[in-house]
């Protein structure tokens, strides 16, 4: 994986005054081209490494970052360390490990004082999403059964490109070889998800915009008002920007937002309960009022 080669870079240039691209290459199995990428990731992360071209040179940290006699500020070293951090946020299997040895390296304790969990609550979200990041980042072919807004299923196999998170939701990015165009899949429609050892070569495809499916298709958005009673203030303050409320003289909140009409936006309503109070639109107003007229009659 990309962030555990980084690291083990770092290491051993730790204990070695300069290594050339074509020792790095080889110990880890891809191009040079590849070990120059590093370098530049690396760079732009703050850590002191940089390359001289000719006879004799190679890729080095800078001298006076010479860990074994003891150069280094505190400051310094922890500089390192937190661009190490930094680097690890979306982490892999030997992530940790290999930064426990840069710690000791430091004699240090490597604090976990920041965690980013991109995964929900689900497991199988979870596997599904590291799958995905492996497929992406190793070009792999995945294949899995995929389910649509009404419960249709269909077998794909993708070239994916990029996991996007939209609409509190995770989505896969992926050139889809059954239907020979970009699409999105939802990670929680995605069930049997197996990456193959089929290899693929990028496509021209990343800037082109995704095209949902016939079930995904959204309706347009709606200009929404909702009145929100006091009891629901801890919600509204997490869940809308400061400038789409207005508080009302009775200590109820006016909320104005724009939303795609689904489903989604529905729930969401609905999942006040009887503390919010559709304003606007007239349409949507009438929708949720069937629904909840639905609900009371399931429990009458």
């Amino acid at each position: 994986m990309q962030v555990n080669r980084l690291f083990e870079i770092i290491y051993l240039l730790l204990n070695k005054k300069s290594m050339t691209a074509r020792e790095l290459a080889e110990r880890f199995g891809v191009s040079q081209r590849t070990i120059y990428r590093d370098v530049d990731t690396l760079s732009l992360a703050g850590i002191p490494v940089y390359t001289e071209k000719g006879k004799g040179g190679g890729i080095s940290l800078l001298p006076e970052f010479v860990l074994n006699k003891s150069l280094l500020s505190e400051q310094e070293q922890h500089e390192i360390l937190s661009a190490l951090k930094g680097l690890s946020i979306v982490k892999t299997a030997d992530t940790d490990g290999v930064l426990k040895k840069l710690s000791t390296i430091f004699n240090k304790s490597a604090a976990n004082w920041l965690e980013v969990d991109f995964t929900g609550w689900s497991y199988q979200d979870g596997d599904n999403f590291a799958m995905f990041k492996t497929a992406i980042l190793e070009r792999q072919i995945a294949r899995f059964d995929y389910y649509s807004t009404y419960g249709e299923k269909t077998h794909r196999r993708i070239e994916p490109i990029q996991l996007w998170f939209k609409s509190k939701s995770w989505y896969v990015k992926g050139f889809c070889l059954t239907r020979q165009d970009v699409r999105l899949f939802k990670l929680s429609r995605v069930k049997n998800l197996i990456l193959t050892d089929e290899h693929f070569l990028p496509r021209e495809v990343l800037a082109l915009p995704p095209t949902p499916g016939p079930a995904e298709r959204q309706k347009p958005d709606v200009e929404l008002k909702l009145k929100i009673s006091p009891e629901m203030l801890y919600r509204v303050y997490d869940e809308f920007d400061e400038d789409m409320v207005e508080k009302q003289p009775d200590g109820s909140l006016v909320v104005s937002v724009l939303w795609p009409e689904d489903e989604w936006v529905y729930g969401t309503i609905l999942s006040y309960g009887e503390y919010a109070e559709v304003l606007e639109p007239a349409h949507l107003r009438k929708i949720i009022q069937e629904k909840s007229q639905k609900i009371t009659k399931l429990y009458s």
